[in-house]
């Protein structure tokens, strides 16, 4: 896995063991509790690699498909199924996942600047 030292996870968050290394998440990003971050796909015999950008929030209880990227400055609701790439600066949301917002700012941790 290449996981930035200052990422932050919470309690019970879930890293792909079957594909390590194809987990990657940049610097100052949170991920809450109950989250699973995905890099394999059993079913299409897929190994592959899952990026989450810096400066990102991962909502508790989201899941992230494989061969995903979240761009830097990410916002991801709670509960939310990622299964498209999410730009940088965009809050998405939902099952699956959509856009809510873009063009926001974030400090670190994924914080939303006004």
């Amino acid at each position: 896995m290449d996981i930035a030292k200052s990422s932050v996870f919470s309690l019970s968050v879930r890293l792909d063991k079957t594909h390590p290394r194809g987990i990657h998440i940049g610097e100052n990003t949170y991920i809450a509790f109950e989250t699973a971050v995905l890099s394999h796909d059993m079913v299409r015999s897929l190994k592959t690699d899952t990026y989450i950008g810096n400066n990102c929030f991962i909502g508790s209880r989201s899941i992230i498909f494989p061969g995903i990227t979240i761009g830097n400055g990410c916002i991801i609701g709670a509960g939310s199924v990622v299964t498209k790439n999410v730009e940088s600066g965009s809050i998405v949301a939902g099952n699956p996942a959509a856009v809510i917002k873009s063009g926001i700012k974030v400090g670190r941790f994924g914080v939303l600047q006004k």
